[in-house]
């Protein structure tokens, strides 16, 4: 059984950092695309980064800005998103996701779906 498990979430200050880690069983990393999500209530949930499945080359939504790292550890199964500089915008409920395609930062585009880790960016 295909499982994701997200973790790393937390309250932070403005310019603050969270890594989020995302922990897969049932399946080999290596061989899916993995999508960071975030959601606000009564907002879409978008993109955030992602990793293709061939050559696993990342890649960054417009408003990451060169503030977060995607990350995996094939040993340990797990992806990180290494959050620097964090603003109140990027309060959100941050979910991973994969899927044995290419990959995207559209979520219909994603199979398997993990639970969500919040992260609150707030004074």
């Amino acid at each position: 059984e295909v499982q994701l498990q997200a973790s790393g979430g937390g309250l932070v200050q403005p310019g603050g950092s969270l890594r989020l880690s995302c922990a897969a069983s049932g399946f080999a990393f290596h061989d899916y695309a993995i999508g960071w999500f975030r959601q606000v209530p009564g907002k879409e949930r978008e993109g955030v980064s992602s990793i293709s499945r061939r050559d696993r080359h990342t890649y960054y939504a417009y408003f990451v800005g060169g503030r977060f790292t995607l990350s995996e550890d094939n040993a340990k199964n797990t992806v990180y998103l290494e959050m620097n500089s964090l603003q109140p915008e990027d309060t959100a409920v941050y979910y991973c996701a994969a899927d044995p395609r290419g990959g995207s930062f559209f979520d219909h585009d994603y199979t398997y779906f993990g639970q969500g880790t919040q992260v609150t960016v707030s004074s």
